[in-house]
């Protein structure tokens, strides 16, 4: 087996996909949208370039919205069991991002350079070993004011 071809999918088996190398860009995510979307503290996400990811089979529902920095988010998931397999952001054109979670054992066979969204980070959740953290991240700039449901500030 070639140790740059990762394999996984969603919790049911519907949905199978396969990632070709290593990504770059790897993150943990404590903002509302990623608590919201996958029930959780925060998102773990490997990036790869779209010519590098396949999905070997079943098929998958979409959510598609803005956030408050008016930058498209679409949220990918089994049509099935509902489990979230991947996300595609605008401000990352070209890569899609795998919820690392839904990789096949050895699941977590990455390191995670990236920690954002800190200022929203589960007051139970540990120190996590990454390069760079950030209170928010690097693209964030509200154009509008946050509905207090999914704003990830403390205040």
């Amino acid at each position: 087996m070639n140790k740059d071809i990762h394999k996984g999918g969603c919790l049911c088996g519907h949905v199978r996909y396969e990632t070709q190398g290593q990504s770059e860009l790897t993150g943990v995510c404590h903002c509302r949208y990623c608590q919201l979307r996958t029930g959780s503290a925060f998102a773990t996400l490997i990036y790869f370039p779209l010519d590098r990811f396949e999905i070997t089979s079943g098929y998958l529902r979409r959510h598609e919205f803005l956030s408050e920095s008016q930058k498209k988010w679409q949220t990918n998931f089994c049509e099935k069991c509902g489990s979230t397999l991947f996300i595609e952001l605008e401000i990352f054109d070209g890569l899609i991002g795998v919820e690392a979670g839904t990789f096949d054992p050895p699941t977590f066979w990455f390191d995670v350079a990236n920690e954002v969204f800190i200022r929203s980070k589960a007051h139970f959740v540990g120190d996590i070993v990454t390069i760079n953290k950030d209170d928010t991240f690097f693209s964030y700039a509200p154009k509008s004011g946050e509905n207090p449901r999914l704003s990830s500030s403390l205040k």
